[in-house]
């Protein structure tokens, strides 16, 4: 006897088992029933009426016990028993009432087929054939005992045959049905790792996925869909309220599919979203599939492509200029040196070479916008970095300018060229300084350095507490150009923030409380660039 010749197929085993325990305690109680109300004598020829009586009981009385003490057992030998048990006990009520015409070896038969069930292989055979020999033994016996009985052969081999080919059949589907449960769980694990798979990849994916339904529900929002948007959670929240630009996207191209939506930034230092929107028919309802892709590295080296070919075409024009401007420089220097010139043309001179100066300065800073060499980003830890930047410009800074310098957080790294970024914070410190003098005794900027709660990336403020920048100025301060002191040339912040957005950082302004003014600088997390 080997476990794989008995088993009872899990869950699906149990269950007709139950039915098989119930089964025979029916039987149990029809049996008992005949016997209680005299009918017993009338219907069956009994060969032995005591031993009836007494079997039909303790066959009831068994079972009940059987269903109340055997619901899951432990192992397979306790069915086998228990199938073994129901056989003898129904091939010995066989004998009692009589033979085949007592219809009990119909039971016999039923009883071989639902053992084959729950048993497979030789030991379901061996059921059979114990019901089969004591069907053909017993009728011989009767035969003896009731000579009238010699006539029932036929039926008991037909019985004992039925017993194999239930035997036979049900264990040929029971088989079939057990692979088809087997590969049902497989296939039922398979997909469940596959959702899990599909579920770990898109958490990953850095496109964002929204699915909403036509109420603009978010159903589904992954990862990157919650950084773009900078919410730290949205599923089953209405969008309009967290997003009203993807929202307003979303309504363009329900009006008109074939337009391509325009991008569009969700959060104010966030990155450049660019959405697209596909049709989702889930069953009888209809959702939208939202894809948010940042386009913002697309967008900077389209940009850099650009100032590439205005910078070979503004160093030409900046070489061509430079030599007649520096024969005007000394000219004008010569002439202001000469003694027989007058106090009001000197004046003039004077002005001659200031100009002379300014126009020097925006032509170098022409060229080096047109030299730029492309940025070669490096892992920081912006707290050292920083540290030894505002160390080495106290050094050669003015007594009547100051530095400070405060970091809170731990493990701020970036990428980024470190050469570019002290460009951009000499820049905007300098600026900084400038501009507090104005206002003060003592130029001040102060350096804060933390983790942004939001976006989780490294961000620093260069606060200063000058006069800060008039509403009406502030969407131009970063164009080409502009300035609003007449000896600045209006290329410094536009040339830092080309270097931040070369290291895929952002730069940007805004007022300061108490007045002054506050340029941050959102660094990249530290596995964007490689």
């Amino acid at each position: 006897m080997s476990a794989e010749e008995l088993t009872l197929g899990g869950n699906p085993g149990r269950r007709v088992l139950r039915l098989y325990n119930l089964y025979r305690v029916t039987v149990g109680l029809a049996l008992v029933l005949l016997i209680s109300s005299q009918l017993d004598s009338e219907l069956l020829q009994l060969a032995h009426e005591q031993l009836f009586r007494y079997g039909s009981w303790a066959y009831l009385i068994l079972n009940v016990l059987v269903a109340a003490l055997l619901q899951r057992p432990r192992h397979p030998a306790q069915v086998f028993t228990l199938a073994l048990t129901d056989v003898l006990m129904l091939s010995a009520l066989f004998f009692a009432a009589g033979g085949t015409p007592s219809g009990i070896g119909n039971l016999l038969v039923v009883a071989v087929a639902i053992a084959n069930i729950m048993l497979r292989g030789r030991i379901g055979l061996f059921i059979a054939a114990v019901a089969a020999l004591g069907l053909l033994a017993l009728t011989f016996y009767l035969s003896l005992l009731r000579p009238a009985s010699a006539t029932q052969f036929v039926q008991a081999g037909a019985l004992g045959a039925l017993c194999f080919a239930a035997a036979l059949f049900l264990q040929g589907l029971t088989k079939r049905l057990q692979q088809s449960e087997t590969l049902a769980e497989q296939r039922a694990v398979d997909v469940a790792s596959l959702e899990e798979l599909n579920a770990l990849i898109l958490q990953r994916m850095r496109t964002g996925i929204l699915v909403l339904d036509k109420q603009h529900r978010v159903l589904l929002a992954n990862q990157g869909a919650l950084s773009m948007l900078g919410r730290p959670a949205l599923e089953g929240k209405v969008l309009d309220p967290h997003s009203p630009e993807l929202v307003k996207r979303l309504q363009q191209w329900l009006h008109n599919p074939t337009l391509r939506p325009q991008s569009l930034h969700a959060v104010p230092d966030g990155p450049v979203l660019q959405p697209s929107f596909v049709p989702l028919q889930r069953g009888e309802e209809q959702h939208t599939l939202v894809f948010l892709d940042d386009i913002s590295q697309i967008t900077q080296q389209a940009q850099q492509l650009k100032l590439a070919s205005l910078g070979r075409l503004t160093a030409g024009i900046a070489h061509e200029i430079r030599n007649p401007l520096g024969a005007i420089s000394h000219a004008a220097q010569l002439l202001q040196e000469s003694e027989d010139l007058e106090e009001p043309d000197r004046r003039l001179a004077q002005i001659i070479q200031d100009h002379s100066r300014r126009m020097n300065m925006v032509i170098e800073n022409v060229l080096q916008l047109s030299r730029r060499r492309q940025a070669e980003p490096q892992l920081l830890d912006l707290k050292y970095w920083l540290h030894r930047f505002a160390s080495e410009f106290r050094n050669s800074a003015r007594l009547d300018q100051s530095l400070h310098l405060e970091a809170t957080g731990g493990g701020l790294q970036t990428r980024m060229d470190p050469h570019q970024l002290t460009q951009v914070l000499t820049n905007l410190v300098q600026n900084g300084l400038r501009y507090s003098a104005q206002t003060h005794q003592l130029g001040q900027v102060w350096l804060k350095l933390y983790r942004d709660e939001d976006s989780d990336l490294p961000t620093l403020e260069v606060l200063d507490d000058g006069p800060g920048v008039p509403p009406e100025q502030v969407q131009h301060i970063f164009e080409p150009f502009y300035t609003t002191d007449n000896k600045g040339t209006g290329l410094g912040l536009y040339i830092s923030r080309e270097l931040c957005e070369s290291n895929q950082a952002r730069l940007h302004y805004q007022p300061r409380e108490g007045g002054g003014s506050c340029f941050r600088i959102t660094f990249a997390h530290p596995r964007k660039l490689s």
